[in-house]
């Protein structure tokens, strides 16, 4: 899951580093409501999703040493 977990976080930042640039051409009330609208809410999502990752992980992490 890792693989998975560190492609969504680089996917993420790639993605927010593309708005950066977008926003260089498009800054108007539009692109703020878009913003705010879909990408604050996808970002925190993302984030969500990593932690629970994290949280999965070190579950499965834990029923592996306890079968071994």
């Amino acid at each position: 899951m890792t693989g998975s977990q560190n492609r969504l976080m680089a996917l993420t930042k790639e993605l927010a580093a593309e708005w950066a640039n977008t926003k260089h051409y498009w800054n108007d009330a539009k692109s703020r409501e878009f913003e705010k609208r879909f990408l604050e809410e996808l970002m925190a999502g993302v984030n969500h999703a990593v932690t629970n990752i994290e949280s999965l992980e070190r579950i499965l992490k834990q029923i592996r040493d306890d079968c071994e």
